[in-house]
């Protein structure tokens, strides 16, 4: 396992490191060995942090949530800023510091398993782009801060199991806020604008027309944009969340179910328990029968 640096933690610095009767453990589990945590912290204001490694035999996340810094690999420096994740694969030589002005603020996980290397090219595939621009920040904190609470659990093994599905939770998460973010900034277009547009109006029969001209783009182009980035037509996508909230509704509330179609857009309760019974395999009433049990 690669070693995590010295740098010398303040009082609410972290570092921790997985005893070697845990890996042990971890490695040996069939709910953990595909990917789990070796070592993991978290460094404020990192004055002076800085690190290289000519072998690197696990995968290393770094989170910069303030200050910055910079990472070298593959003979390339690059910048690392607040907000940037940072993920190395194993077996890449690398340098990175914390900038001597503005040091950095990290959160921090070394990795290692037999799945880990299909975690990290999830996430940046077969590139050398090493930096990811973290989405939805706040819940990634919040997602280093759940691992790092198994380092107060005793030492227990099944705590560190959960801690390994955290952070292959984590890792997916990532690689799917990155496919979206690459996908917009290589096409031009936003899906979670479209999605967010398509959601706020479940309760619409919109046509494919109207969410073309949303994006100023032609029924034919946006389409093929819309399949590519989800696997779906728009409009089979648009009756799958409307299904979702349906089930939703059906789940939660006590509405007839001609209410529940009128709710998602369909005036007509028969042709909307038609489309149910095609995407589920229930009508609306053997759905809501079946979750009472």
């Amino acid at each position: 396992m690669s070693q995590p640096s010295h740098w010398p933690l303040p009082q609410d610095g972290i570092r921790f490191v997985t005893p070697g009767f845990l890996l042990d453990a971890l490695r040996s589990s069939p709910l953990a060995r595909d990917c789990y945590p070796s070592a993991m912290g978290y460094y404020p204001e990192a004055h002076g942090h800085s690190m290289s490694r000519e072998r690197h035999d696990d995968n290393l996340l770094i989170f910069c949530i303030d200050g910055e810094g910079i990472i070298e690999a593959h003979e390339k420096t690059r910048r690392v800023q607040s907000g940037d994740l940072l993920i190395i694969p194993a077996n890449t030589p690398h340098f990175y510091e914390a900038s001597r002005e503005d040091p950095w603020t990290i959160y921090w996980c070394h990795f290692a398993g037999d799945q880990a290397e299909h975690y990290v090219n999830l996430i940046i595939g077969a590139s050398e782009q090493l930096l990811v621009p973290a989405t939805q920040r706040l819940k990634l904190v919040r997602d280093f801060q759940s691992l790092l609470s198994v380092r107060e659990t005793g030492y227990r093994e099944l705590p560190f199991i959960h801690a390994a599905n955290l952070l292959k939770q984590l890792l997916s998460y990532i690689a799917l806020q990155n496919r979206s973010t690459q996908h917009n900034t290589a096409t031009g277009f936003n899906l979670r604008e479209i999605e967010d547009n398509m959601r706020a109006n479940l309760d619409k029969p919109l046509t494919l027309d109207e969410l073309a001209e949303s994006c100023n783009l032609s029924k034919y182009h946006f389409s093929t944009k819309y399949k590519e980035a989800t696997g779906y037509s728009p409009i089979k996508h648009f009756l799958h969340m409307k299904i979702e909230a349906a089930c939703q509704l059906l789940d939660t509330t006590d509405l007839r179910i001609s209410a529940v179609s009128t709710a998602v857009g369909y005036d007509d309760p028969l042709y909307f328990s038609r489309l149910f019974r095609k995407v589920t395999g229930l009508s609306p009433k053997d759905y809501r029968a079946s979750h009472k049990k």
